[in-house]
């Protein structure tokens, strides 16, 4: 298995956005348009990873404002976890941000999302806020200072 990792600065190509749309739909369920949703986003950044033309994780993120970058959306699949893929997406969605600028970088996720938030934890995040969703549902809010720290 060779995992290649590809960067897009902007909406990709119409190929490659209906193949995030439809991996996205794989893991959560429904796209709630997505694609409609990336358009709006300032100077977005995508970081895939893909087995042969296959995608099997991405990472989105884009501009809250001029020092900091959020990451949005992210996910692998079920059957290519735990190889350090999503280590590896996160670092390289780090790196951009850092390389562009941005003093920190803030993302959220829910309790129920463990994996997705030891991942955070690990990669030099702090909780720094909650706060309950349009559904009812606790969300944490983590920020990493890229002054703060080495990874």
């Amino acid at each position: 298995m060779t995992i290649r990792f590809t960067v897009y600065d902007g909406i990709p190509g119409e190929d490659v956005l209906a193949g995030l749309v439809r991996f996205h739909e794989r893991i959560f369920g429904s796209s709630d348009d997505l694609a409609g949703r990336m358009r709006e986003k300032p100077k977005l950044h995508i970081v895939t990873a893909s087995d042969e033309q296959t995608i099997v994780g991405y990472k989105i993120g884009y501009a809250l404002n001029r020092e900091q970058f959020y990451s949005w959306l992210g996910g692998v699949d079920p059957e290519y976890r735990s190889r350090g893929i999503a280590s590896e997406l996160m670092d390289r969605q780090h790196q951009h941000a850092k390389a562009s600028g941005y003093r920190s970088i803030q993302t959220q996720t829910k309790n129920k999302w463990r994996d997705m938030l030891i991942l955070n934890l690990k990669h030099g995040f702090d909780v720094i806020g909650t706060y309950t969703d349009s559904e009812g549902e606790p969300k944490i809010i983590l920020e990493k200072n890229f002054a703060d720290s080495n990874r």
